[in-house]
């Protein structure tokens, strides 16, 4: 009983092991990964905006601003419509 027992515990020791390895890696993946795209050059945000998030779709660009605005442009950088919160 005491030798199933040692087995277990070096078992379990074994895979705790393989998962730290397997967290490590998806962390240094993760991380590894290049930021955020650059807003394009012909995107002018108005005075005093910084983006917070953008979102590249197939027929616009949705740029929300720190303050919670949205800004809505189409592909040739002309502001369409805003949102504000």
């Amino acid at each position: 009983m005491l030798r199933w027992l040692r087995i277990l515990v070096t078992a379990l020791a074994a895979v705790m092991g393989l998962g730290m390895l397997v967290i490590a890696a998806l962390l240094w993946l993760r991380l590894s990964q290049p930021p955020l795209p650059e807003l394009p050059d012909h995107v002018a945000l108005p005075p005093g905006a910084r983006p917070a998030a953008v979102t590249f779709a197939r027929d616009w660009l949705v740029v929300v601003t720190e303050t919670g605005a949205v800004l809505l442009y189409d592909r040739q950088g002309r502001l369409r419509e805003t949102v504000q919160p």
